[in-house]
């Protein structure tokens, strides 16, 4: 028997030397596997290893808890939703004339740049990451070119200049040739905080496994499907110890309007048609027009500054930089992907609601479940595999709410509190004389951290070791206070129900 694993990078392709080696091998079974079939008008998996036998869709690893779900976030710019077009005679800060022609969202950055509009997307990227508190959230910035990724990290760098200070290596391009490459080990290491933001063209598309990336930032124009779900695979992977459940996308030129694709997410559909010249591995399908930006990274040029067509007697810029243009942002539009893998437009509250109201058609119901687990994380963890975001529910609402009473606010119209005040409720109650001088302290630090980071400390062990705590002992000497570990943790589950008493 022959396995061959990413079958799409050889088998498809009846020229290459991988093709060769399954054909000599011809007698055995062979097995094709790939994340990435290749079916265009011109390369087929599907004609050399036949119909598939099984296929496994980011929808159901989603449902199965195998992969992450992921929101989107769509910006729209100005120049990019109604075009550009120079006034006659303008110049580039280079001192080229403009060509005279209506520019749109497929010419920036390929044909002309505007310098304000790299700056944009790099300070509404930076501000977003500044609001929802992941400044080290680790993010890929897909770009149009190298050149394009070399600004955008330079742009990137001053909008976070005092991290940088902190470590240069906060922000790395990385593209081939450039030494940023010497970090891609890091930056798919866990435990290795930098790189965080990184910009790269096409080398990062595949072959990246990078469990921890958070935001994937989408500023290049991506027609290819195959090239699409790479690029979203990056996002993908699940790493629970490092808090990644989810993924963030943000696309600033309508790439996720693929989502929309019957292809996305179904079953391969094979298209090959014609015996035309087979494309190679890294060119895009055949929809999408044959530029350098489509060359593996290996076989483009860095431009400079300006560059020029030697072809052209004219010898007219192949690129314009131009630096005094304004771009703005119209609108910003945010979607969530529900558990049959659809992208939902409906308000986040709207959606909630729905949802909770069909794990629990009353508040009765909810109550019970609620003040009869042993762990409230567990439910809380449940709901979130379901789709519920409540990090972006609570910046919906705009208030400081735990889960608890964000269920209860948004699906059953309860007034909320937030942990602050249901803190300070249980501390009036006098709940705490019961036990011991230590044990009492014991609690009162451990509610002091439910008021400020929510339930998840309160349910683990690890909590023992938090410096705020650990001031009354060892783990074992804390757990001595109490009698032992058994009514330690009887202790915080009374705790908790108590918080949530009415």
């Amino acid at each position: 028997m022959t396995q061959a694993d990413e079958c799409h990078r050889g088998s498809a392709k009846e020229d290459s030397a991988w093709r060769k080696i399954l054909e000599y091998f011809k007698n055995a079974t062979q097995i094709g596997m790939t994340a990435t079939p290749k079916e265009t008008k011109d390369t087929s998996n599907i004609e050399y290893f036949g119909e598939p036998i099984f296929t496994y869709s980011l929808k159901q690893g989603i449902e199965d808890g195998f992969l992450a779900p992921y929101k989107v976030v769509r910006v729209g710019i100005d120049k990019d939703l109604e075009g550009y077009r120079p006034i006659k005679g303008k110049k580039d800060k280079y001192g080229n004339e403009i060509e005279d022609r209506e520019y749109n969202i497929k010419d920036y950055d390929k044909n002309l740049v505007l310098e304000k509009r790299t700056e944009l997307v790099a300070k509404r990227v930076s501000d977003f990451l500044k609001k929802n508190n992941s400044r080290f959230a680790k993010t890929i910035f897909f770009c149009v070119d190298i050149d394009h990724a070399n600004r955008m990290a330079q742009s990137l760098r001053n909008e976070n200049a005092d991290l940088v200070l902190q470590n240069p290596k906060y922000v790395v391009q990385m593209t081939s040739g450039s030494e940023g490459v010497q970090e891609l080990e890091n930056f798919m290491t866990e435990d290795e905080p930098y790189p965080v933001l990184v910009t790269t063209s096409k080398l990062l598309t595949t072959g990246v496994d990078a469990d921890t990336v958070k935001f994937i930032v989408l500023d290049s124009n991506i027609n290819s499907m195959t090239e699409f779900k790479q690029i979203i695979g990056r996002g993908t992977r699940i790493n629970e110890e490092y808090d990644k459940l989810y993924f963030t996308i943000i696309d600033f030129r309508n790439v996720t309007k693929l989502f929309a694709d019957k292809d996305f997410d179904g079953d391969p559909v094979k298209v090959k048609e014609t015996e035309g010249e087979i494309p190679t591995e890294e060119t895009e399908d055949a929809s999408v027009e044959e530029t350098q930006d489509n060359l593996p990274e290996e076989e483009q040029e860095v431009p400079p500054d300006v560059t020029f067509d030697p072809n052209d007697e004219e010898t007219k810029p192949i690129k314009y930089y131009v630096n005094d243009v304004p771009v703005s942002v119209i609108n910003e539009r945010v979607q969530y992907m529900d558990v049959s893998g659809k992208l939902i437009t409906e308000s986040l509250v709207d959606y909630t609601k729905k949802n909770i109201r069909s794990e629990y058609s009353t508040l009765d119901e909810f109550l019970q479940i609620w003040n009869s687990a042993e762990k409230k994380t567990v439910i809380i963890e449940e709901l979130e595999q379901k789709g519920i975001f409540f990090d972006e529910l609570k910046e919906e609402v705009s208030k400081d709410l735990d889960p608890f009473d964000l269920i209860c606010h948004v699906a059953f119209d309860m007034p909320p509190l937030t942990r602050r005040e249901r803190a300070n409720n249980l501390k009036k109650r006098g709940y705490f004389e019961k036990y011991g001088e230590i044990a009492k302290q014991v609690l009162e630090t451990l509610l002091e951290k439910y008021a400020d980071e929510g339930l998840a400390n309160l349910e683990s062990l690890e909590v023992l070791k938090v410096p705020d705590v650990a001031r009354f002992g060892t783990p074992v000497e804390i757990l001595k206070h109490f009698g032992n570990k058994k009514k330690f943790m009887e202790a915080i589950a009374e705790l908790e129900n108590q918080l949530y008493v009415a």
